[in-house]
């Protein structure tokens, strides 16, 4: 899979202008692009996620954000705690904060 590199701030105001359907996308992107640079913390695929997170009125992105903060940690090679600063991050509501945080890895995976 080629992982794409994105401009990050290009994708928080299209995020923001689209009423988050743009977010959405951009979910199901990060999910399929780490699920596959981190295949020991794969989740499933970025269109289930998205439905996942839309039919669970947003709870599935409680364990959507736990899991993609374990998936950078693999892709950087650490053992941190990566997983749960992501989850508190998402829990206060600002998971776009998560969003970039993990396009910013990928997108050094990508210019690599």
């Amino acid at each position: 899979m080629e992982i794409k590199n994105r401009s990050i701030p290009i994708c928080v105001i299209l995020s923001i202008v689209t009423l988050g359907i743009y977010a959405l996308y951009w979910l199901a992107k990060l999910t399929d692009e780490t699920n596959a640079l981190a295949p020991g913390n794969a989740t499933t695929s970025g269109g289930k996620a998205v439905l996942l997170c839309i039919v669970t009125l947003g709870i599935y992105s409680i364990y959507w954000n736990y899991k993609l903060g374990a998936k950078v940690d693999e892709m950087k090679g650490t053992d941190g705690n990566t997983g749960v600063m992501y989850l508190i991050i998402g829990l206060i509501g600002l998971s776009i904060i998560n969003f970039c945080l993990a396009q910013s890895e990928l997108n050094k995976r990508a210019d690599a």
